[in-house]
């Protein structure tokens, strides 16, 4: 498959409204604060600074209008720009051309892929191929599960304590967990014990917030804490993590985005560990499909090769890697235990082997943030998986 021009070259931006005949100005991005909003565009000798302030209105194509922070995400270093701007310099409407319809067609699930392979990588959600767990790890996951109980908010067991399930990610895990936290206020039989609390934000990738001390870092997990407490919970309290996550324009050939969204996530679980003592089970889902996707933040082939970055993690752990140990007894765990969660990818309308399939109204605009529907699609599938699941299903039913 012919990959994505990288993102400098896909994002052309029209800003402005001009008429046809007009020959706009234009040149590259040479440097871009987002802090202070302002940017610098050079063309040829001459560099010019331009503000992107909150009226800027970003469109993708000629019809749909996205959120400004969507939009700012492309304004990096090396994107080829055409503006419009006022007298101060400040910038009104922003025209993100649309990205060309990726094709998909020889791209395969992972758990139809098997033992078959992706640029050389085996299929399968575990290692050889399968998609179970192996027999050592699934046993782990049921010995921590057991251990899943109503706390109080020192972390000591307690009839009348909680038990928390955080969601953990960017904006479609926000979006997707906060439909799924309403599925669940609805359903019958769920543990009363259970305190659903959704800690993903939007925009918040796994680069902005793999270092916990570093500013984004830093913010993601003060507002984490802040819904903990607003849920009358605290991070004692936390036993299990629904972990979603992605980076923003990702570029580069199939080892790199896949090997750095690995690491990321290697590091992620491992702060869990440290700000949640009690916690004790990670589930993993990959991002959904991403072929109608019309800017550059997150389309195919990327979206399906965060599997990879999943798969790699959770077999690291499997296979004993060096900071991923979840065994007590071995001291202080360095990360909670890895498992998948449900597989969210499909090749668009193609329906998977267990009937996902994706059309275009499921997405917003962008093609990239799921649309209500689409954010029931998959909390659909969030909550039949804690509901089946074996190492899940004891405590978020209250069995």
């Amino acid at each position: 498959m012919a990959r994505p021009v990288a993102c400098a070259l896909l994002a052309t931006l029209l800003l402005g409204v001009a008429r046809a005949q007009e020959a706009l100005p234009g040149g590259k991005v040479s440097r871009y604060d987002p802090d202070a909003g302002t940017l610098v565009v050079a063309a040829g000798d001459r560099a010019r600074t331009l503000r992107v302030t909150a009226d800027t209105r970003f469109l993708v194509g000629k019809e749909t209008a996205i959120a400004n922070r969507t939009g700012r995400l492309v304004l990096r270093r090396g994107v080829d720009l055409r503006f419009v701007a006022g007298p101060d310099g400040a910038l009104s409407e922003v025209r993100l051309d649309a990205l060309p319809r990726a094709d998909t067609a020889r791209l395969k699930p992972l758990p139809e892929l098997g033992a078959g392979t992706y640029e050389g990588r085996p299929g399968g959600l575990y290692p050889e191929g399968r998609n179970d767990r192996p027999e050592a790890h699934e046993k782990a996951g049921l010995a921590l599960a057991a251990r899943v109980v109503p706390r109080d908010a020192g972390g000591k067991p307690s009839a009348n304590g909680r038990i928390v399930l955080l969601s953990v990610g960017m904006s479609n895990c926000t979006q997707e967990f906060t439909a799924f936290r309403a599925l669940v206020e609805r359903e019958k039989g769920v543990n009363p014990r259970l305190v659903v609390v959704d800690g993903a934000q939007g925009g918040m990738t796994a680069f902005r917030i793999q270092d916990p001390e570093s500013r984004d870092g830093r913010n993601y997990w003060t507002v984490s804490d802040a819904r903990l407490a607003a849920a009358k919970v605290g991070p004692a309290q936390v036993q299990a993590v629904w972990l979603k996550e992605a980076d923003a324009c990702p570029t580069g050939d199939f080892g790199g985005y896949a090997g750095s969204l690995q690491a990321e996530m290697q590091t992620l679980v491992r702060t869990l560990a440290q700000r949640f003592p009690n916690l004790a089970l990670c589930y993993l889902s990959c991002r959904s499909y991403g072929g109608y996707a019309t800017t550059p933040l997150n389309p195919e082939p990327y979206a399906y090769e965060s599997a990879f970055a999943v798969k790699g993690l959770v077999e690291a752990q499997i296979r004993g890697a060096p900071g991923l140990s979840c065994d007590a007894s071995k001291g202080r765990p360095e990360a909670p235990w890895l498992s998948w969660g449900p597989y969210l990818w499909a090749n668009g309308e193609a329906a998977s082997a267990d009937g996902l399939a994706y059309e275009a109204a499921d997405f917003a605009a962008d093609g990239t943030h799921p649309s209500v529907a689409g954010q029931r699609k998959i909390a659909e599938r969030l909550l039949r998986f804690f509901r089946a699941d074996r190492t899940a299903r004891g405590w978020f039913l209250g069995m």
